[in-house]
């Protein structure tokens, strides 16, 4: 595949794909996405988290930082081999139009996912049980953990470990742990299998993208969640207290767009642990990564150089503290294990110069959003000197019109004051109806060597098809769904054109 070449992608997570299900899949519509990219010449698809989701369903707050979310494991190609009945997975509860219900899509597909992995472990054939022997001798550090917790969760109804579980369970007690491996070792290996299904529908599909010449750009949350298989099994490394409480929270400090700042709960590392095992668990973490993408994305890079901590009894996250982090020791490691480190560092928000060093000193691209790039000086002149203003973007970085944190760049646009809006129009010289495709065609026209857009922003979609709110917990996030992989023609031929247009082609 090539290399160091100006590049373009698409942001769209699995789930947002089409299905008839209600969740997007693995299957053939994954695979219809790929060739869509292909022929529009697209080189790189970008995702979210692919971890089992937790409380609000987050892909930002995963049960797992390892394993993948069984909700996307799809039915068809489980009947195609024989682990389901055809007309079983042809049954639709689901409108293709509406968002992810993810209560309603467990209560559907969780039974069937259940009833393809028992079918699995009765009928498989000698080169199945080969495959998935491999698969488990190859995951064994996190899989039987993480199996024995998911099973735990559904027995307590609870995931929260530290405060509801029994004291011996909360504390791994060896002897208790192999009781419970032994009690719940059916349910155990129904865990398993529908882990292996979920790593050989990804693992297809990945690499049918990368024979057709796509990158795929995961994308690692830099805390985990605190009622995650990740802190169960190794709560020294976070800060917790006798109880395996944590003593603090993880978030960000109060700025332009929050009073209170934001206060996100996760449990903060004790680096000095890490630093002792020599980043061990980091380690695995980016192979495991890295072998589900080709390129990663460290969500909140910044706190490899310096993260927010929170006394765990505050309410907001105002009274915290900069404390710093060992990022530069940690990505020695990882040069070391891994000769190259292809990661972009999400440098947005609070940055000061030792996180710029820190992503610098590493050759690592940061990310320009042009959501953020028309803002005014204290005199209220505009800013042309704006870093994320496409004529500022530099070379090492990754430019795109918005995130999934962002407002699309239509419904962005219609929420502007007037004066701002009139900075945009001046800028791009254009009308009001033509701002989104102006912005992306700002991104394929900077110097940035990689622009990524958000499928909303390639329909130009409005504020209804928005993925996520920060900050905000509730059925409208995480849920946006794409109908259909159908647009018009004049779209796809507009977009090919003007990535061929300005060297970004595949």
């Amino acid at each position: 595949m090539k290399t160091n070449i100006r590049n373009c992608g698409v942001l769209l997570h699995p789930t947002s794909l089409p299905s008839a299900h209600g969740i997007g899949s693995l299957g053939d519509k994954a695979f219809k996405f790929i060739d869509k990219l292909n022929d529009m010449k697209f080189s790189l698809w970008q995702i979210l988290p692919l971890g089992p989701t937790g409380y609000g369903d987050s892909p930002y707050a995963a049960k797992s930082t390892f394993a993948g979310n069984e909700l996307i494991i799809d039915l068809n190609t489980l009947a195609y081999e024989g682990y389901l009945e055809l007309e079983e997975v042809l049954e639709n509860p689901f409108s293709t139009s509406e968002r992810v219900d993810y209560e309603k899509v467990r209560n559907f597909k969780e039974p069937l996912l259940r009833k393809a992995a028992l079918n699995f472990i009765k009928n498989r054939s000698n080169d199945e049980s080969l495959s998935y022997n491999d698969f488990c001798h190859e995951n064994e550090f996190w899989l039987e953990d993480y199996a024995l917790y998911q099973v735990l969760c559904t027995t307590y109804e609870d995931s929260r470990w530290f405060s509801v579980w029994d004291e011996k369970v909360k504390r791994r007690d060896k002897n208790e742990i192999i009781k419970l491996s032994d009690k719940y070792a059916d349910e155990i290996l129904i865990v398993k299998v529908l882990q292996f299904f979920f790593n050989k529908q990804w693992q297809s599909v990945k690499s049918y993208a990368n024979k057709k010449g796509i990158k795929i750009i995961g994308d690692v949350p830099i805390f985990v969640a605190g009622d995650s298989v990740d802190a169960w099994t190794h709560p020294e490394l976070f800060k917790l207290d006798e109880n395996l409480h944590q003593l603090y929270n993880s978030g960000v400090p109060p700025d332009a767009f929050s009073d209170d700042g934001q206060l996100w709960g996760n449990p903060v590392y004790d680096w000095d642990k890490h630093k002792e095992t020599e980043f061990n668990w980091w380690s695995k973490r980016i192979g495991a990564y890295l072998k589900n993408c080709d390129i990663i994305r460290i969500d909140h890079f910044r706190g490899l150089s310096a993260y927010w901590e929170v006394d765990a009894s505050e309410k907001t996250a105002i009274n915290g503290k900069w404390v710093p982090s060992p990022g530069q020791d940690l990505l020695d490691v990882l040069k070391k294990d891994f000769c190259t480190l292809p990661i972009i560092a999400e440098d947005l928000g609070i940055i000061t110069d030792e996180v710029e060093e820190l992503r610098d000193n590493n050759n690592l691209p940061g990310m320009k959003i042009l959501q953020f790039a028309f803002g005014f000086k204290n005199d209220r002149s505009f800013d042309a000197n704006n870093a994320y203003l496409p004529h500022n973007c530099i070379e090492n970085s990754v430019v795109y019109t918005g995130t999934h944190d962002n407002d699309t760049t239509l419904g962005w646009y219609q929420k502007l004051d007037e004066k701002t809006k009139d900075a945009i129009r001046v800028y791009l010289e254009c009308s009001d109806n033509e701002v989104p495709w102006e912005l992306i065609r700002a991104c394929l026209m900077s110097n940035s060597k990689w622009a990524i857009f958000p499928m909303q922003d390639i329909l130009e979609l409005d504020s209804s098809s928005r993925m996520n709110t920060p900050s905000t917990c509730g059925s409208f996030n995480w849920s946006w769904r794409l109908p259909s992989l159908e647009m018009e023609s004049w779209r796809e031929d507009k977009f090919r054109d003007s990535i061929i247009r300005f060297g970004r082609s595949n």
